[in-house]
């Protein structure tokens, strides 16, 4: 029966109620649809794997440094500091380096497979709506080579356990929580460096 069609025989159960001798009190009222109950429970944030600390580098503040041997992520807060942020990253096959640029951010992002995955993995969706059950978590990082998206990202997981192992198909994989605290201190053009 379709969702609508339960609401209709529910707005005609209550009419019915309404129009008996038995009080409304006595009755047992049970909702017809609820679909709620179908969707699995709303993920955890996650823990916060960030920490402060020394970092000798010359590259400015603001600049992000991932280091894929350590699963670590370093956002340069001012000279010979950082925060570092513990990371998933791409499993075998599927490691990458070079420069690249913070090229959009999007909370709560849409996730399309690229058409790749998509053939390795047929039953992938063409889209995952936004929301706490796409895989990219709540806030993504876009990555960006010379104007062009890589298809690359810095994004969150809605699986705490899901960090700090080699397991992604390139991205680089943070809490939710900690995702949203890098998401507010990076900007837009803001240089990332994958060693």
């Amino acid at each position: 029966m379709r969702p609508d069609a339960h609401v209709a025989c529910a707005i005609v159960a209550l009419a019915t109620l309404l129009t008996t001798a038995t009080p409304v009190f006595a009755l047992e009222v049970r909702p017809t649809f609820v679909a709620a109950k179908s969707r699995p429970k709303l993920p955890a944030m996650g823990p916060s794997l960030r920490e402060t600390v020394k970092f000798d580098s010359v590259e400015v503040a603001g600049t992000v440094i991932i280091r894929k041997d350590t699963k670590s992520l370093y956002l340069v807060t001012a000279r010979g500091q950082a925060l570092r942020y513990r990371i998933s990253v791409g499993r075998e096959g599927f490691n990458w380096t070079g420069e690249v640029r913070v090229g959009a951010k999007q909370e709560w992002p849409e996730w399309r497979p690229p058409a790749e995955m998509r053939i390795r993995q047929p039953e992938l969706p063409a889209m995952v709506p936004s929301g706490p059950y796409n895989p990219l978590g709540a806030r993504a990082i876009y990555l960006h080579r010379n104007g062009t998206d890589t298809l690359y990202r810095i994004h969150g997981t809605n699986d705490p356990t899901g960090v700090g192992f080699d397991g992604t198909s390139g991205c680089f994989r943070l809490t939710n929580t900690d995702i949203v605290d890098l998401y507010k201190r990076v900007e837009i053009g803001a240089k990332v460096v994958v060693e």
